[in-house]
């Protein structure tokens, strides 16, 4: 990476290379807000920029620029087609809960096409339609109960079709869900910045925020030792950098890969697809997310992008990088003859909450006037929007019926939740055992320019890189936030922890939390 924390992986998406993400100076001196928003993602932006429409002093701080974290590495599907299907939201959290779901992420949507119209946005939103399908082999049953949930959701418009435009070799029904969206992300957020610094909102990047102190007024402290003191203060990081234990034990991290495609202007009209499973047999689980595909376009210059997503998997928990791009590329290739170059190719990282909703509200560890939002559950640019809407109304006093359903604090005791949530802690402890296990080399010498390695060295285990030059480094292979041991991540060059999704660049540096330091250097 050029620069620490420019990006959280070393593969650059087509957002990261065809925008450039807005920076400005770092914290350097102490400093008084009505609103501290720590993070300058989809959520962190939102929330500063709906603030300081309401006319509170908003300062945000991020370590590194505007949309440097997932949001760039996103897919930016703007859409109430949830990953996490209506009929399971109402197995879990009751009928009502999935009409207020509908509704919420309807509205996100409807409020990103308002602000993009009133602030001018030049980020290539439009209004498509989604397709929702089953794959090869699966039976229709899927697609019949999420139709008749969907419409006791609220959403009307849904429609039953014999099968997806476009997408060849698929057999069986397809549903069709009218005034969904897509835009360019870091666009987006570009815009939201030039607006909140319109209305004299403050953004600090390339500064990291190392403690948070809830109370009458909150304390925020730098890692160079400056403090912020606000009135609330709104942790949008992705994954909570303030609560070490809570909120982490309802959500598991996990990796989701992405390939792009050259394709002609207007070859495939642009639409958003999804199906329901990688394959007939992931479709059957009954605990945890499904792996599916997703599928977008995007304008390109004089061509189109075809980007396709899926392949998921716990964070640090498969290594088969080059198996996974290239499942990706075939399939894209068998369900459509207009794929062409392979362009981009990258690894993202979803929350993935034990109930399907995000966790949008006051800390649940009860640090008064801090307040969170994670979980995005693979739907962070709509997520993220509902956490702006609600946070900006939580913090002003206004009234909010979405505030139930995101509380940080809920806890669902629906058997199938109580077991994805026992079974997800188990899969954590169970990382605990690379404190037993050898290095994946035994000696520092077997590491190749540019690669990393865990090496053991008597009871420690250590996360080993050598750089392009030749040059060795070694840093303490213990996350810093829960001390479970990073793993290597040959596609991003990362260290990855497999129990919370901590994420480190090549040389130690945090990248994405809940860790907020970085690996120790060992000399």
């Amino acid at each position: 990476m050029e620069l620490i924390g420019e990006r959280a992986g070393n593969n650059i998406s087509f957002w990261e290379r065809s925008a450039q993400n807005f920076c400005s100076a770092p914290v350097k001196e102490n400093l008084r807000a009505d609103v501290c928003v720590v993070g300058a993602g989809i959520a962190g932006m939102t929330t500063g920029y709906l603030l300081a429409c309401a006319g509170r002093d908003v300062v945000i701080v991020d370590d590194g620029p505007v949309g440097g974290g997932m949001t760039g590495r996103t897919t930016a599907h703007l859409v109430n087609a949830l990953d996490d299907r209506f009929y399971e939201i109402e197995k879990m959290l009751g009928k009502d809960t999935a009409r207020l779901a509908a509704q919420s992420h309807t509205q996100a949507i409807d409020r990103i096409d308002e602000i993009v119209r009133e602030e001018n946005i030049q980020c290539d939103f439009e209004r498509v339609d989604g397709y929702l399908f089953a794959p090869p082999g699966a039976s229709a049953k899927t697609i019949e109960e999420e139709y008749d949930a969907a419409l006791r959701a609220g959403l009307r418009e849904v429609q039953k079709l014999p099968g997806p435009p476009i997408i060849q070799h698929v057999d069986g029904p397809a549903l069709r869900f009218p005034r969904q969206a897509q835009f360019h992300p870091l666009k987006y957020l570009n815009g939201l910045a030039s607006a909140v610094a319109r209305r004299d909102g403050r953004i600090f990047t390339g500064s990291r925020i190392v403690s948070i102190k809830g109370g009458e007024s909150v304390r925020l402290e730098t890692r160079e030792g400056y403090n912020i003191t606000a009135r609330a203060a709104v942790v949008a990081t992705n994954s909570p950098i303030n609560d070490r234990y809570v909120i982490h034990t309802k959500q598991a991290p996990y990796a989701s890969y992405v390939v792009t495609f050259r394709v002609g202007r207007d070859v495939i009209p642009h639409a958003l697809f999804w199906d329901t499973a990688q394959t007939a047999e992931e479709e059957k689980k009954l605990l945890g997310p499904i792996p599916y595909h997703y599928v977008r376009l995007a304008p390109d210059g004089e061509d189109d992008l075809l980007i396709v997503g899926g392949e998921d998997h716990k964070t640090a928990q498969a290594f088969d990088f080059e198996k996974r791009f290239t499942h990706l590329e075939e399939w894209a290739r068998r369900h459509s003859s207009a794929v062409g170059q392979l362009v981009d190719r990258l690894c993202g990282q979803v929350m993935e909450p034990v109930d399907a909703l995000a966790y949008i509200g006051a800390d649940p560890t009860g640090d008064e006037n801090v307040y969170v939002v994670t979980g995005d559950s693979g739907n962070g640019m709509t997520h993220g929007t509902i956490a702006g809407i609600l946070l900006a109304d939580l913090i002003t006093g206004r009234e909010n019926t979405w505030m139930r359903i995101y509380d940080p604090k809920r806890k669902t005791l629906k058997p199938i939740v109580i077991a994805d949530y026992a079974k997800e802690n188990a899969n954590v402890v169970a990382q605990l055992r690379d404190y037993l296990t050898s290095g994946d080399v035994s000696q520092a010498n077997e590491i190749k320019a540019g690669e990393g390695a865990l090496i053991r060295d008597g009871a420690s285990k250590l996360a080993v890189y050598r750089d392009e030059s030749g040059t060795l480094h070694r840093f303490s292979a213990v996350c810093p936030h829960l001390k479970c041991i990073v793993r290597w991540n040959a596609t991003e060059k990362t260290w990855d922890c497999p129990c919370h999704g901590s994420r480190f660049d090549c040389l130690g540096h945090m990248v994405n939390g809940p860790a907020s330091a970085d690996l120790e250097p060992i000399f």
